[in-house]
């Protein structure tokens, strides 16, 4: 994955803000949080926001916009303006980011079984009723260690299609 100087990190939601910022904050991630516009996640999804809010500042260099959604079909158009100097890289956590505590807990068998969304399960089944939220995940995941290890096991047990980007694309 070749990124640009500069870095926009969009994330869709606090559970996936909350996961950036423990791998950036301990230096496991592919660029540091020195090279992330505002060095911080943003929480802006829709592209033209974005570029009224980011990109006006005037911006010599590329910029790379490294959005972490679970969506494949969520679209983000920049205006023509931008285009040549913006790359998009989209970062796919399908079908919810709340899979890397379900395979952290050994319960993807039993989520498999149920039927639910990721996120019910863990409400659920799982009692973890803060399950979306940015405190409970980064308090989840205190441990960097339990969250790469989650991000591994997604990978290899996750049908990723050719060429789509997952959390581990991102890491060291």
């Amino acid at each position: 994955m070749e990124l640009a100087r500069y870095k926009a990190c969009i994330c869709e939601g606090a559970a996936e803000s909350a996961i950036i910022d423990i791998l950036v904050d301990n230096n496991l991630l592919i660029f540091p949080r020195s090279e992330m516009l505002d060095e911080s996640v943003i929480r802006c999804r829709n592209a033209k926001r974005f570029e009224e809010r980011y990109l006006r500042k005037g911006f010599d260099d590329q910029i790379s916009v490294v959005r972490i959604l679970d969506s494949r079909r969520e679209e983000f158009r920049l205006s023509k303006a931008y285009a040549h100097k913006i790359d998009v890289i989209n970062v796919i956590t399908a079908p919810e980011i709340e899979m890397l505590i379900i395979l952290n807990e050994g319960a993807y068998e039993r989520f498999k079984r149920s039927g639910k969304k990721p996120s019910d399960f863990c409400k659920t089944d799982l009692q973890m009723h803060d399950v979306k939220s940015y405190d409970f995940v980064k308090k989840y995941f205190s441990n960097p260690d339990t969250l790469v290890r989650a991000i591994k096991e997604y990978r290899r047990m996750a049908n990723i299609p050719n060429g789509e980007y997952t959390l581990l694309d991102l890491l060291k």
